[in-house]
């Protein structure tokens, strides 16, 4: 059995090397055609990616490939490298300068389905928290952002995957906000282009708001209490979800932000239909929100200034 195995390995090891030779022939139909191969070898399993990524002048060859004229030999090369970085192991390697550059030149300027590949494949890579900040100092934050900025497409959730990914490392929150993402995001959430959408760039903004600075900026968000409202009326759970928890955030940090819900005649029906009929962590959620909105509606009565209205 063992010795079975080893014919095994051996033949995939032939067949590794022949078809990275073939990969950088004259030839886009014999390129192509390694590539493919190439491709099935390394989506199989973590062992095949172990035995290409040792392969000499492999990786050096996907990335040079991936600048090829030919769109078709692009993306095979891309989705190898990303089939190469579902291995733990082979994350911090992957993600060096180079390899990055090309990922935010992708993402700005190529066809959707190799942008989402890049997409994909930054996110694989972010995954290693090592790598977050390498992305970020490589300026990926700011053509990520730049990117979803643009007309909404195929390749916009993978663009989103990607930045919620980097925003888990705080110095990225940071670029986000300075590359003014909050209000690209903003401008998603109120989009009809798809609540799934929507979800992720306020599970993002959620992530922003956990520091002073992403905090802030949706402070100084023009009626970013009326928009979030709105969301809390949709029927997509999940960005209720996520509306409920930017809200606590600016409730806890800012009494103006209360009392402009206290003149929203809505807001109070709307958090209480979320109590009763919300998945668990919205009716929470929307429970903290009313307790917050209540206590601002007693210290008006301690302060002598008018109620806003009644509950």
């Amino acid at each position: 059995m063992g010795e079975e195995v080893d014919k095994y390995q051996d033949r995939l090891r032939d067949a590794i090397i022949q078809s990275l030779s073939e990969a950088q022939s004259d030839s886009l139909e014999v390129q192509q055609k390694a590539l493919e191969t190439l491709a099935l070898i390394t989506k199989v399993n973590p062992q095949n990616r172990n035995l290409v990524a040792r392969t000499d002048g492999a990786i050096p060859t996907f990335l040079t490939l991936s600048k090829s004229s030919s769109p078709t030999i692009q993306t095979l090369s891309v989705s190898t490298l990303f089939n190469l970085s579902l291995n733990p192991n082979l994350k911090q390697s992957l993600a060096d300068m180079e390899t990055i550059n090309h990922l935010n030149s992708v993402i700005l300027s190529s066809s959707t389905e190799l942008s989402k590949l890049a997409a994909s494949l930054i996110c694989s890579l972010a995954m290693l928290d090592k790598n977050k900040a390498k992305f970020g100092v490589a300026g990926t934050i700011h053509s990520l952002v730049k990117a979803v900025s643009g007309p909404c497409g195929p390749a916009v959730h993978h663009l989103l995957s990607s930045l919620a990914e980097l925003v888990q490392f705080q110095g990225n929150c940071t670029l986000v906000v300075r590359s003014g993402g909050v209000q690209v995001l903003i401008q998603l959430v109120e989009s009809t282009d798809g609540e799934d959408l929507a979800g992720t760039s306020l599970a993002i903004l959620g992530l922003l708001a956990r520091f002073d600075e992403g905090l802030n900026a949706l402070r100084r968000t023009e009626q970013i209490v009326s928009s979030m409202l709105e969301v809390l009326k949709g029927s997509c759970m999940l960005s209720k979800e996520g509306a409920a928890e930017i809200l606590l955030r600016l409730f806890e940090e800012s009494e103006g932000c209360v009392r402009d819900a206290l003149r929203l005649p809505e807001f109070s029906s709307v958090l209480a239909d979320l109590s009763v009929r919300g998945s668990g962590r919205a009716r929470e959620k929307a429970g903290l929100l009313m307790k917050k909105m209540m206590e601002a509606d007693m210290d008006s009565y301690v302060d002598g200034n008018p109620v806003f209205l009644e509950w």
